[in-house]
């Protein structure tokens, strides 16, 4: 008789605490998917559609098992842009092959290689983001349109302040968006109690009742229904992939997301003691999420740190929580749609720039300053990179920073000179002999005794490029005519073709 019950509770033995974790992620993510939504320029649905996907198809999916996936903050600035240049229906276009490209980078095992990416220009990337989310965001406050560049975004800040404070209706607003991100800032400071309910939905709901209650001037967020906002890619849609604009997108989206979703979910790894992410599985997982939103006309999707910790600090134990998260945003925006008219847009735009303030890495970069200034050099170039020209662009600069500055540490090369003032000259060189440090080599052996032998040895170099040897062979020669007097070179080990001794 006792038997069913048990058998029950042991194939689920985790429910309670998932169910009450998922609780906790909808309630964070139903906020924030909109406002990401609303910040995009698209439909605040497109949105929770994201976050829908994200819970129930890329949630049944094999990778990280308590990661949370939906539309993020850091993604906002480039689906703007995107938006903006090529049109809404060319989104679905961009999200699908962005979710193509990452299921064959999974299948090819791609996935771990991520994990290479240098951390300052993922932060970089991220600041830079942040930048340009909190630029843009600011004239959402205060219930303007912002400027399309970076900026122009942080050059119109002042002006647009200042006429703001002459506005009824802007001052309204921004005090709106002014008390959300108060909320938010003090949040964690209140009891314990009282922050059972997540700070995002305590922060717009005030706002929300704020609005309503005082009748105050504000916009609100326009509801247009789940099925008539969804709106898969037509036929014709597929011809802008010919443009290499749209192309170059599709490349930032995929590069963007995926970084964005493995660092994710290595930090979420750090958070809990449960089973280790499988990243070639978790970047097909994300191909397969991305590929549907593409599929429905939906925002992009990566895996969300805020979401996820929320998810780990909920008690939750399976993937089965992140799945009936998506089942509530999915019930929410089908059954209570109309909830979000009465949300006043700066308090979505707060929210966001509470959470682009979080992609700032202040304390990073004061600590790298100290310690590692190449990095916080790279750190900083590509999220001024990113402001200034755009996020591909940016991210560009960045990477090839990191590569110049790891080729540039890589090349260490060492010449001790022995001279006892009496026969040959010798001349030891170790580390690695590469043409970036060709100047300093040269340098130095021109400095050598030109009227004595010179015995030049290379057994200590790990590595000799081409530049190198063809330089040495060089000035051996001219050593040698110059001063009657051979060099003898002792070759490096392992190192392919002898240097000809002259």
């Amino acid at each position: 008789m006792n038997q069913k019950p048990a058998g029950r509770i042991s194939r689920f033995p985790h429910l309670r605490q998932d169910f009450a974790a998922s609780l906790v992620v909808f309630l964070v993510a139903l906020p924030l998917c909109v406002g990401v939504a609303v910040a995009s320029g698209v439909p605040a649905e497109l949105g929770l559609v994201t976050g829908i996907v994200g819970g129930v198809v890329t949630g049944l999916l094999r990778g990280s098992s308590l990661q949370v996936s939906g539309p993020a903050a850091g993604l906002t600035v480039l689906v703007f842009e995107a938006v903006r240049e090529f049109g809404l229906p060319a989104l679905g276009v961009v999200v699908l092959a962005t979710g193509i490209l990452q299921l064959a980078m999974g299948a090819l095992k791609l996935g771990r290689y991520f994990r290479a990416i240098s951390v300052s220009v993922v932060e970089g990337m991220l600041a830079g983001i942040g930048l340009v989310l909190i630029a843009g965001q600011l004239y959402a406050a205060a219930g303007t349109k912002a400027p399309a560049s970076g900026i122009e975004k942080i050059a119109g800040l002042p002006g647009a302040l200042v006429d703001a404070v002459g506005d009824t209706s802007a001052l309204a607003s921004l005090a709106i968006g002014a008390g959300t991100v108060a909320v938010l800032v003090s949040w964690k400071r209140l009891p314990a109690k009282v922050r059972t309910v997540p700070g995002p939905l305590a922060a717009v709901g005030l706002a929300t009742l704020s609005a309503v209650l005082l009748n105050l001037p504000v916009a609100t967020v326009e509801v247009r229904g789940l099925l008539g906002s969804v709106q898969p890619p037509s036929l014709s849609s597929f011809g802008g992939l010919a443009d290499v604009g749209l192309l170059g997108t599709i490349v930032a989206f995929t590069l963007i997301a995926s970084a964005e979703s493995l660092f994710s979910a290595a930090a979420v790894d750090r958070l809990h003691d449960g089973p280790r992410t499988e990243y070639d599985k978790e970047l097909m997982a994300q191909g397969a999420g991305n590929a549907v939103c593409g599929a429905l006309g939906a925002l992009p999707m990566t895996a969300v740190i805020v979401r996820s910790a929320a998810n780990v600090q909920a008690g939750a134990r399976t993937k089965a929580s992140r799945v009936l998260h998506g089942v509530w945003l999915l019930l929410f925006a089908a059954l209570l749609p109309n909830v979000l008219a009465y949300i006043p847009v700066p308090a979505l735009a707060g929210v966001l720039v509470h959470a682009g303030a979080k992609l700032v890495p202040v304390r990073a970069i004061a600590g790298l300053w100290r310690e590692h200034r190449g990095e916080a050099l790279i750190l900083v170039v590509t999220a001024v990179s990113i402001v200034a020209v755009s996020m591909f662009e940016g991210v560009l600069i960045g990477l090839a920073l990191a590569v110049a500055k790891t080729a540039w540490e890589a090349s260490h090369i060492r010449l001790e000179v022995v001279d006892k003032g009496a026969g040959p000259v010798q001349a030891y060189l170790s580390g690695n002999a590469t043409f970036l440090r060709l100047p300093k080599i040269l340098d130095h052996l021109e400095a050598l005794p030109q009227d004595r032998p010179v015995e030049l040895d290379l057994s200590g170099l790990h590595h000799l490029d081409h530049a190198c040897r063809t330089a040495l062979e060089a000035w051996a020669e001219r050593h040698s005519a110059a001063g009657t007097t051979p060099v003898k070179v002792t070759e490096p080990v392992n190192v392919s073709r002898p240097v000809t001794t002259v």
